[in-house]
C-alpha cells in the first residue's frame, strides 16, 4: 500500500513538473526567432545581410503616387508615414522585403500595398557597395506616431537572423512635441542622400 501511494506521489510530482516547465520554458518559435538588431535614426545600422540608414520620417494626410503613367492621390482615416533610407548589402545581393511600423502600444503596421507597384518601394533589391535609396510607406494612428520602432527585414518572417529595430525619434515636431503633419506628400520627390 506505501509503495502504490509512493507511485502515486511519484507520478504526480512529474506531471506538476513536466506541466511547469511546458508552460515556463521558451517556445521554439522564441528561441529561433529573429536576432534584434538595434539602432537610431541617422546612424548606419549593421545587419548580417545589409546595413540601413534611416535619413527621414515624413507624415501625411495624402499621398500621391504615380504608377504605369497615372498619378493618384490616396487619402486615409489615419496618417500616412514615409521612411526614407538608404540600403546596402553587405556581402551578397540580397533582398530587404519585411518592414513594419510597431507603434508605442505595441501595434504593428506591415508596409502599405495601397500604393501598388511604384518605384523605390519594397522590395528593394540592394548589391554590396551600391548604396540605394529606398522608401516605405505605412498607415499608421496618429497615437501611434511618438516612440515608434521601424522593423526591417530581408525575410517575411526571418529564423536565426539579424531584423532591424530602428527607434523613430528624430522627425519634424512642433513646439509641443506633436508631429508635423503634413496635408499631401508627393512619393515622386526626390529623396536626399545620406551624409553617411
Amino acid at each position: 500500500m506505501k509503495r502504490r501511494f509512493g507511485n502515486i506521489i511519484a507520478l504526480c510530482l512529474a506531471v506538476a513538473l513536466l506541466y511547469g516547465m511546458q508552460h515556463s520554458k521558451p517556445h521554439y518559435m522564441d528561441l529561433t526567432g529573429p536576432i534584434p538588431v538595434y539602432g537610431k535614426m541617422h546612424e548606419t545600422v549593421r545587419a548580417r545581410l545589409f546595413n540601413v540608414t534611416v535619413d527621414d520620417v515624413a507624415f501625411a494626410r495624402e499621398l500621391t503616387v504615380e504608377g504605369f503613367g497615372t498619378s493618384k492621390t490616396l487619402t486615409t482615416s489615419g496618417v500616412w508615414v514615409v521612411v526614407s533610407a538608404q540600403l546596402e548589402a553587405t556581402t551578397a545581393s540580397n533582398v530587404v522585403a519585411q518592414a513594419s511600423w510597431v507603434g508605442p502600444t505595441g501595434l504593428q503596421y506591415d508596409s502599405s500595398d495601397r500604393t501598388g507597384y511604384v518605384p523605390g518601394l519594397p522590395p528593394h533589391a540592394i548589391d554590396p557597395g551600391l548604396p540605394k535609396p529606398a522608401r516605405f510607406v505605412f498607415e499608421t494612428l496618429p497615437d501611434q506616431v511618438s516612440g515608434a520602432t521601424l522593423i526591417l527585414s530581408n525575410q517575411l518572417f526571418p529564423r536565426l537572423d539579424s531584423q532591424v529595430r530602428i527607434a523613430i525619434d528624430r522627425f519634424k515636431k512642433f513646439n509641443d512635441g506633436q508631429p508635423l503633419i503634413l496635408d499631401s506628400f508627393d512619393i515622386r520627390r526626390p529623396m536626399a542622400v545620406s551624409g553617411n
